[in-house]
């Protein structure tokens, strides 16, 4: 069956488009307003935007009353950010985490998360993830201001922490880094069954 995207709902294209993008990373990102109250938000619309130099990329949807998050609104005040990879040990708290907390809340404080202080930026990242990057604002795109439309935000990364824990030979292993993904609807998924494919080598 198809769908023509001018004919459908724009609920029923977020519905097809998060249930059939999956599995999706997890960017858990910590921010700090200008007046120093940290926030914490998973964003699952987020990848890798560039390696030299390292850029992160991640949307934020926009709610239908079209309010601005609180991520959104403190990157634009102060331009940085931690991104903090989710292992499957911290996916109850990163739910928690997602609730829609006045701006003068903090997550950390509410959800009762343990910060880590950052070498390079203000905002603090959260001390239980085995990774995090620490960012700094390169741009912000409006795809589309409409309800359900998303803002495009690029992430310089200044410092990256990995946890002894899950570096095996100067590497991230997969299966101790444990990270889980965003599926459709309310679902999520584990990342421990893996299976290696080498891209095999055409030509010379």
């Amino acid at each position: 069956m198809n769908f023509d995207t001018t004919k459908i709902s724009a609920a029923d294209c977020y519905r097809f488009l998060v249930s059939a993008v999956v599995p999706r990373p997890i960017a858990w990102i910590s921010t700090q307003s200008a007046e120093g109250i940290t926030n914490l938000a998973p964003f699952s619309f987020f990848t890798v935007a560039s390696c030299t130099p390292p850029v992160l990329a991640f949307t934020q949807v926009n709610p239908r009353d079209l309010h601005e998050k609180d991520t959104l609104r403190n990157l634009r005040a102060t331009r940085q950010c931690v991104v903090n990879v989710v292992s499957d040990a911290l996916a109850e708290v990163m739910n928690a985490s997602s609730g829609d907390y006045p701006a003068d809340i903090s997550e950390f404080a509410a959800v009762g998360i343990a910060p880590a202080a950052s070498v390079m930026v203000a905002p603090p990242g959260v001390a239980a993830a085995p990774a995090r990057f620490e960012c700094t604002l390169r741009d912000i795109i409006c795809v589309s201001p409409q309800p359900s439309g998303g803002h495009l935000i690029l992430l310089d990364v200044v410092n990256i922490f990995v946890s002894d824990t899950v570096l095996a030979g100067g590497r991230i292993d997969p299966d101790a880094l444990d990270a889980i993904g965003k599926m459709g609807r309310d679902f999520y998924t584990r990342t421990q069954d893996t299976f290696e494919l080498v891209r095999p080598k055409i030509g010379s």
